[in-house]
């Protein structure tokens, strides 16, 4: 099985209307999400896409466990996800809602980078058996280049914040 599902959500309209609108929100297992992004273990950040609205915005996560290789040595005796990794994983977000939004997959071709981040700040630690949840929002596009804002969580506490850019370009 696998792949990706539509979850339908029914929004509440104002009274005396007793329609209910529908809003899709398509969900991305890790086969779907292995067909949008070029990334495979050890640098594959995301392991499910829990909402995405293409154009607008997408919600995943990443289940962070202790037999991550980069606790070997970051820190051996208090593991911590490195600040850079989270960062990595909000851009593989942003990078799974351009391939979605523009109906596209990487190709041989071409690829989204990320060029640049603005405004980023680290909050709280992440540590093994947390799970990162990832929020990416589309600021803005122009000529194949895409701006975000990102936000990582653990639980309610936000453990890292800030602006992505991320653009097209051929391989």
């Amino acid at each position: 099985m696998g792949g990706a599902c539509t979850q339908v959500v029914l929004i509440p309209v104002p009274a005396g209307n007793q329609e209910k609108r529908k809003l899709r929100l398509d969900t991305m297992d890790i086969v779907e999400i292995l067909k949008h992004l070029p990334h495979r273990y050890p640098f594959l950040l995301i392991d499910r896409v829990v909402e995405i609205v293409p154009g607008k915005r997408l919600l995943g996560y990443k289940n962070v466990s202790y037999n991550e290789p980069f606790f070997q040595g970051h820190f051996p005796n208090r593991p911590v996800m490195p600040g850079v990794l989270i960062l990595e994983a909000l851009a593989q977000a942003t990078g799974i809602l351009a391939f979605k939004t523009t109906q596209t997959q990487p190709t041989s071709e071409s690829l989204y980078y990320l060029v640049g981040i603005d405004a980023v700040r680290f909050k709280h630690p992440v540590f093994p058996g947390d799970q990162l949840m990832l929020e990416v929002n589309v600021i803005k596009t122009l000529r194949g280049v895409w701006k975000f804002t990102g936000e990582a969580r653990v639980g309610d506490k936000t453990v890292a914040s800030g602006e992505l850019m991320c653009a097209e370009r051929g391989v």
